[in-house]
């Protein structure tokens, strides 16, 4: 029967003509709504770690920090400043880096100076509030021996310096 029925010729008219009217729809709502599905949330604040005991050196320090969330993350910035009593000096210019790690070495910096901190998260949806600032110090320059003071006899030595900081230095190490 099949065969016979493919060998027939069939004429389909349809009796009326489909009338089609040209609409516009607008899937913009739709779309935002598909977005807003896909995106991520801006990250929560990082939080910024205490100094290290050897995080430190003269000109350098060693900035650690976690982010305590499973948000996604792109890069951290980082923000510092040195402290001071001052108001507007440019030495308080605050300075910023965009980092990787949950870490970063900065340099440059000046013997025996505090600095501030804070660091915060960047991801596609945007930046998160920054952290707690946190204080760091730099190492104390080595002092300078006044070679000319030196003193000596058979049980003693006398041996003067000058710190070459500008503020003060808590103590000093004199090794033998």
């Amino acid at each position: 029967r099949l065969e016979e029925f493919l060998k027939k010729e069939v004429d389909l008219e349809l009796s009326t003509l489909p009338d089609f009217e040209e609409r516009v729809i607008d899937f913009s709502e739709v779309e935002q709504l598909m977005n807003s599905i896909n995106t991520i949330p801006a990250p929560c604040a990082p939080v910024i770690n205490p100094q290290a005991p050897s995080a430190a050196t003269g000109t350098s320090l060693r900035v650690c920090w976690g982010l305590f969330s499973d948000d996604t993350i792109e890069c951290y910035q980082l923000c510092y400043k040195p402290v001071s009593n001052e108001r507007c000096s440019d030495e308080q210019a605050e300075h910023t880096l965009q980092v990787k790690e949950t870490y970063c070495t900065i340099t440059n910096l000046l013997p025996n100076t505090q600095y501030e901190f804070w660091v915060s998260a960047l991801n596609a949806s945007g930046i998160s509030p920054p952290s707690e600032r946190a204080v760091y110090v730099t190492a104390p320059s080595p002092p300078t021996i006044k070679s000319k003071k030196i003193r000596s006899c058979e049980n003693a030595a006398l041996v003067c310096w000058e710190s070459r900081d500008i503020n003060p230095v808590d103590s000093y190490v004199v090794e033998l």
